[in-house]
């Protein structure tokens, strides 16, 4: 993923709960220095994994899984499950990995995926989104600085 000019295009296509499980606990995990104590957007560093599809009807079909399986029950998705999805639909050589990205900081991703990457809560997963590159939905997995 490189960089891309800064779009706001992080239009939610999919109907989940995004951010499901966004609990207080799992938010303050971040350290960051904005002074609102949530972490989300101040951190420095994000452990994330995602899907990647080139059309939005496949990176639909991926998130409906996710959907029916954890997401519309107000769970999280464990990321076990999550790299099962991200291997069977994932366009991008990290779904090999289970769309594991392994830690990034700011600046390294594209506008869109950085916005949603930084602002999804520790443990909760991103609703479907464009970015230059296609289709993604995140699974964020840990914050720091």
């Amino acid at each position: 993923m490189g960089k891309d000019s800064k779009s706001k295009d992080s239009g939610s296509k999919g109907k989940g709960k995004q951010a499901a499980g966004g609990s207080e606990d799992n938010a303050s995990k971040g350290k960051g220095k904005g002074g609102k104590g949530d972490g989300l957007g101040t951190c420095t560093y994000v452990k994330a994994r995602h899907v990647l599809c080139e059309k939005q009807s496949k990176i639909n079909e991926a998130y409906k899984i996710l959907q029916e399986g954890w997401l519309n029950n107000g769970d999280k998705v464990p990321p076990a499950e999550f790299a099962k999805v991200a291997a069977t639909y994932s366009e991008c050589p990290s779904g090999k990995k289970g769309g594991d990205l392994g830690w990034f900081p700011r600046g390294k991703m594209a506008g869109p995926f950085q916005e949603v990457a930084f602002n999804t809560p520790v443990g909760a997963t991103s609703a479907p989104f464009k970015s230059t590159h296609g289709y993604h939905f995140i699974l964020s997995e840990g914050r720091k600085n």
